[in-house]
């Protein structure tokens, strides 16, 4: 019956073992002394420790960079080797690290599982969230050694970073040059048409990713840009700096004749005055 079976020794000793093997998985084992951090395993609590000693045993023979944990470690091989394992079964699309695969897998499945706690907006990974919460802390860690300008977002450096050397590597077949790979492909869309970012509301397409995240505000309603003068809020980055000029009185668009302006289409209207003047 039911009931001795239950009662067997040999099922009650089988039981007890996965009770207790449950119960000792459960129960954290190691503490930093650091941070009073638990771990229920040892080497999870051996990688953490580096986090405070800033230990990186693995280091690549190819290019020499270090890491702190192996499997960071192994995946970085694979930029040398260009071993790219991991092949999306939607689109064929094929890459080097498992968490990058996931996350891709997310633009397919439209999950979105880790939210903000500010504002309650979604991201695919944890890294697109971490960049968004600047919006609300204002955190900007990514500083230009040349003036000590400061950025949210590290490609945001590596853009301004060329208004000082004016370097511009990238040239496409219609002869214009640009800083960056990737502004040169972002212009290459203008000649081939491609717009690969939907919108998953109303399926309209775009050629940028931040023109797609723009758009989808009219959907959602979010204004995620504040003024830090008077609390005022705006859905886009460029609405906010333009608004923000109302408090701090500076014109950046200067005519050649020395008239400043707070905005662009009003220095636009003004210099038509002078092409009016040259042309009568």
């Amino acid at each position: 019956s039911d009931v001795s079976e239950i009662l067997d020794p040999a099922h009650l000793a089988s039981t007890l073992r996965s009770l207790t093997s449950l119960t000792y998985r459960k129960k954290p084992h190691h503490c930093c002394s650091d941070c009073g951090k638990s771990f229920t395993s040892r080497s999870g609590f051996i990688m953490h420790q580096r986090s405070h000693t800033g230990e990186k045993p693995y280091c690549c023979s190819q290019c020499g960079k270090s890491f702190a944990a192996s499997n960071a470690f192994k995946s970085h091989l694979r930029i040398h080797t260009g071993e790219k394992p991991y092949r999306c079964s939607q689109c064929g699309k094929s890459f080097a690290a498992s968490n990058t695969f996931k996350s891709h897998l997310r633009m397919h499945t439209g999950e979105k599982p880790y939210p903000c706690l500010d504002c309650g907006k979604s991201f695919a990974n944890t890294g697109i969230l971490s960049i968004h919460q600047r919006v609300h802390t204002g955190e900007k860690p990514y500083s230009c050694n040349q003036c000590g300008k400061s950025f949210a977002r590290s490609g945001e450096l590596t853009t301004h970073l060329v208004t000082h050397t004016g370097e511009k590597p990238y040239v496409c077949l219609c002869g214009k040059s640009f800083a960056l790979s990737g502004h040169l492909n972002r212009h290459q869309r203008t000649h081939t048409g491609e717009k690969p970012y939907s919108c998953d509301q109303c399926g309209k397409s775009f050629a940028q990713s931040v023109h797609l995240n723009s758009h989808q505000r009219t959907h959602t309603g979010e204004k995620p840009y504040s003024c830090e003068h008077c609390g005022k809020s705006f859905s886009q980055s460029g609405s906010l700096n333009s608004h923000q000029r109302t408090h701090t009185g500076e014109k950046p668009y200067v005519c050649f004749c020395g008239k400043s302006f707070a905005h662009l289409g009003p220095m636009k209207k003004h210099t038509r005055k002078h092409d009016n003047i040259h042309t009568r």
